[in-house]
């Protein structure tokens, strides 16, 4: 899959992030934003950073709002 059809979200959970946080706040961006997990890793202070993925979605907002 080529880089330019997929968009990316980073997410930093402050140390002290128990696992059973990260997967409840990593559940709701699946299950609702449509991402999946693209890297993880825990840094030795306890922080957590997150980089997830998806398919960019076509379309978004018009140019402009109806009145």
């Amino acid at each position: 899959m080529a880089d330019r059809e997929l968009e990316y979200q980073k997410l930093t959970m402050p140390p002290g992030t128990d696992r059973r946080t990260a997967v409840a706040i990593l559940t709701l961006h699946a299950e609702f934003g449509d991402w999946e997990l693209d890297r993880s890793r825990i840094y030795p202070d306890g922080t957590r950073r997150v980089v997830l993925r998806r398919r960019r979605r076509p379309g978004g907002l018009p140019g402009y709002l109806p009145t």
